[in-house]
């Protein structure tokens, strides 16, 4: 088995989680740009910059950009109307720049995706798995910060990256910091829950005993199946425990399905469903078309040199390597 060092670039895919670095610059007090009109831009103009930085520094030959555009429309929320039932629809301001971040992600030659039914890490685990059953050992490198798509790290050479903090989680990393493994994580959330998306999970059970039962047991299908088992656990209130998870059965498989990323839809409607990895390369970019998205969105001429001069350079950096 290769070693983290031994990455074939020709084999390595990166996904961009696109939310997390659109909101990252919207809320960055370092980030400040606003249009002709005096609208705020930071959104865009962090986000674009991101990208510039990001592809200077790795050069990728496989990239895609997810993106979220199913706020309230996923298919979760028939499952469970509570799903992430604590986020607003963002304001026309923020909209229109939502809508140039996933413009500016294809104008810098990424291939580019999103979905009304299926989230973001909806979108890179039915990539990675299509590109991995076609182009066998293929790596993925995933630019996020959120813990939830560390079920796709199947290979020990896929990894989380979280950028700005330049932090790469493995999977024995993710298996030191949670006590699970990555192809366990949807089962540990399915009994811990996950607040941030109004994840129940099963009421007194937290990361400790599901690490326990996990290693136990397996899985929440393992557990289920050994329910009786669970009583004779020696942890304190083992007996309360197997108790809690008979009475918490739907909200702890209803949680799991939630936190489930889907790896294998099958939708001819949706663009991402039917990707080789050759249609995942980075393209050149059009710097006239560039220029046109600057004026569209009605950037500051400051802003626009800033960003005009990183594609240059990031053009001469292309010409000399």
């Amino acid at each position: 088995m290769k070693n983290r060092d031994e990455v074939d670039s020709e084999l390595l895919v990166f996904f961009i989680d696109a939310s997390i670095y659109i909101f990252q610059a919207h809320f960055s007090p370092y980030i400040v740009c606003s249009n002709e009109k005096g609208e705020d831009l930071s959104a865009l103009f962090g986000f674009t910059q991101f990208l510039i930085q990001l592809i200077r520094r790795i050069q990728p030959r496989f990239i895609a950009v997810a993106h979220d555009e199913s706020l309230f429309t996923g298919f979760r929320h028939k499952l469970s109307p509570d799903y992430k039932s604590n986020r607003e629809l963002p304001d026309e301001n923020l909209g229109m720049q939502l809508a140039g971040c996933f413009e500016v992600s294809s104008l810098l030659g990424m291939s580019t995706f999103s979905s009304k039914v299926y989230e973001a890490d909806d979108i890179i685990g039915t990539l990675a798995t299509k590109i991995r059953s076609s182009t066998p050992n293929t790596s993925i490198q995933i630019l996020t910060k959120d813990k939830d798509l560390a079920q796709l790290l199947t290979t020990e050479q896929d990894c989380l990256w979280d950028f700005s903090a330049n932090k790469r989680r493995y999977s024995d990393d993710i298996l030191n910091e949670f006590g699970v493994s990555p192809n366990q994580f949807s089962d540990y959330l399915g009994l811990v829950g996950d607040a941030v998306d109004c994840i129940s999970g099963v009421s007194g059970v937290g990361p400790v005993k599901a690490k326990i039962l996990l290693k136990e047991f397996g899985s929440l299908e393992g557990i289920y199946r050994n329910i009786d088992e669970v009583s004779k656990l020696t942890i304190r209130g083992s007996l309360n425990l197997m108790n809690t998870l008979r009475e918490n059965k739907e909200a702890a498989f209803l949680s799991k399905s939630l936190a489930t990323i889907a790896c294998n839809v099958d939708d001819e409607n949706e663009s991402f469903t039917s990707i080789s990895l050759n249609k995942l390369s980075l393209r050149g970019i059009d710097r006239s078309a560039f220029s046109l998205f600057l004026n569209k969105y009605k950037f500051r001429e400051s802003d626009k040199k800033r960003l005009q001069s990183m594609i240059t350079d990031l053009n001469r950096q292309n010409t000399q390597d």
